[in-house]
């Protein structure tokens, strides 16, 4: 067997095949993360476009909207009337964040090789998309004013709302653990 065919399967016994395994999930979840941070300045110039276009900056009141649950840090409400200028913009608005959520877990399901590795991965983007798009709203925008700053998080199934720091906490606790079912072997 020739040196250099020897000294390979010598690391490979010694290291093993998980070893080579791992550094490229790291190398991947660098690349995952790379995509979301991109992804996080998307979504925050298309918030950022339509609150120009529409002047919409309002920290809206809980009394306008019909309360359906109220965990304080997150509420969920069904407004009395549509968020955006009209309904067809609303719905607009809800496809889009229905197509965020659907390129997230596709490629979470290209990053992983198994269900775990792919939530994970999902988790990963979902997080640095979220906690990115917020540190691009503040470049773009000087907003929020403050963690406490209400915003409105989703509109699927209902619309969601709460503290700007909701979303940033469980969104770094996603960041951890998805790395974590990520990367384990």
């Amino acid at each position: 067997m020739p040196q250099g065919t020897q000294n390979a399967s010598r690391y490979t016994r010694i290291v093993g095949p998980s070893a080579r395994g791992v550094k490229a999930r790291r190398t991947n979840l660098v690349v995952l993360i790379i995509f979301a941070t991109a992804f996080g300045f998307v979504e925050a110039a298309v918030v950022y476009y339509l609150r120009g276009l529409l002047h919409f900056h309002a920290n809206l009141p809980l009394s306008r909207y019909k309360v359906l649950l109220n965990l304080g840090f997150i509420t969920f409400i069904s407004p009395q009337h549509s968020l955006l200028v009209n309904s067809r913009l609303n719905t607009t608005e809800i496809v889009r964040e229905a197509s965020t959520i659907i390129m997230l877990a596709c490629v979470g399901y290209i990053a992983g090789s198994n269900l775990r590795q792919r939530l994970g991965a999902f988790l990963v983007g979902f997080a640095c998309w979220d906690i990115t798009y917020y540190v691009f709203l503040k470049i773009l925008d000087n907003w929020p004013a403050s963690l406490l700053t209400r915003d409105v998080y989703f509109l699927i199934p209902v619309t969601w709302i709460g503290p700007v720091i909701t979303p940033l906490v469980i969104s770094t606790l996603m960041l951890v653990g998805g790395s974590m079912l990520y990367l384990r072997s």
